[in-house]
């Protein structure tokens, strides 16, 4: 970059990092207002659920542009303001984290220590999304109390009364997590990387988005990759794994499928199909995920169109080679 304007760059991005910030402070104010209402809507027996529906289709159709207001997402709102009505401490580090940040927070964890907790370490550390996700069902909270050591800053504010409670070991490898990271870009490389590759298989394939994201309850998940295949009119949700194939895995990608087909998937279109590959130093593996509800003709014309197993794990076997050390 040329030195000589290296400080207007800086002024720049300055600029639309604090737009970005204005705007999501926005939208987290405006959610919580939306909460507010429909929860005194509520409370007062003039609102129920088919009100709410009512709501949201009501916007769809006035403002069809606008995202992020189904009916799911609205009583989402409403749980929000009531989980944190009461806490005005709190209610004011909400607006700098995301939507989806609070969502995985207030939905996932069972007390408002703990919801404040992972508020604090999200605004502090910029956490992505699934980042915080690994935190939570790592149980960093609840090991974090078993500790009996210093805090970090951003640790000690959260309950100073429970300061040495904390284990200061944990923190660093925290902060740090070497391998997640790696892994982490690793997996991006990976995802876009074959996305270029599906869509050089065949002109069947089209490409729907990155990162598709399912609502199921309170919680949001993401679809690594999600295609639509013409020739067997049906949804193909690819997902990645920078590790060794766990049966697990598959059950995750089958839980998803199910979301795609209830909510997604349209009436005249066939069940969605998962393909989840897999890759460690050692092996790549790719595994099918297909509805129970196929017939075995179904089947078998699935495994026809769909690109080969070796065909993918070869592509796997590349992507890794690539990668530079």
């Amino acid at each position: 970059m040329d030195k000589r304007f290296a400080d207007i760059i800086e002024l720049i991005t300055q600029s639309r990092n604090n737009a970005i910030r204005k705007v999501n402070e926005e939208l987290i104010n405006l959610y919580w207002n939306i909460g507010e209402y429909i929860s005194r809507k509520v409370e007062l027996s003039e609102w129920g659920q088919s009100v709410v529906k009512e709501l949201a289709q009501y916007i769809q159709a006035y403002e069809p542009e606008i995202k992020g207001f189904s009916d799911k997402n609205l009583w989402r709102m409403k749980q929000f303001y009531e989980t944190y009505k009461e806490f005005p401490k709190i209610s004011t580090l909400l607006r700098e984290i995301s939507w989806s940040h609070n969502l995985a927070i207030f939905s996932r964890c069972k007390t408002i220590e703990e919801q404040e907790f992972y508020i604090k370490l999200t605004q502090q550390e910029n956490y992505s999304f699934r980042e915080l996700e690994r935190q939570i069902s790592s149980s960093l909270f609840e090991r974090t109390m078993l500790g009996n050591s210093n805090l970090s800053t951003v640790l000690r504010e959260t309950n100073p009364e429970i300061a040495n409670t904390f284990k200061d070991s944990y923190v660093f490898d925290f902060l740090n997590l070497p391998e997640t990271f790696s892994e982490s870009e690793l997996q991006k490389g990976l995802i876009l990387q074959m996305k270029n590759f599906i869509l050089e298989l065949g002109r069947d394939f089209l490409f729907i988005s990155e990162e598709y994201k399912i609502q199921v309850g309170n919680s949001d998940f993401y679809i690594d990759l999600l295609f639509y295949h013409r020739g067997l009119q049906c949804l193909v949700a690819f997902e990645l794994k920078a590790d060794k194939f766990k049966p697990e895995q598959l059950g995750q990608l089958n839980f998803y499928l199910e979301a795609l087909d209830r909510d997604v998937k349209r009436q005249n279109e066939n069940p969605s199909i998962g393909v989840l590959l897999c890759k460690d130093k050692d092996s790549e593996v790719v595994e099918y995920a297909l509805s129970r509800s196929l017939s075995p003709t179904m089947v078998s014309e699935y495994k026809t169109q769909l690109p080969d197993k070796k065909v993918l794990q070869q592509k796997l076997h590349e992507l890794f080679d690539k990668r530079p050390e």
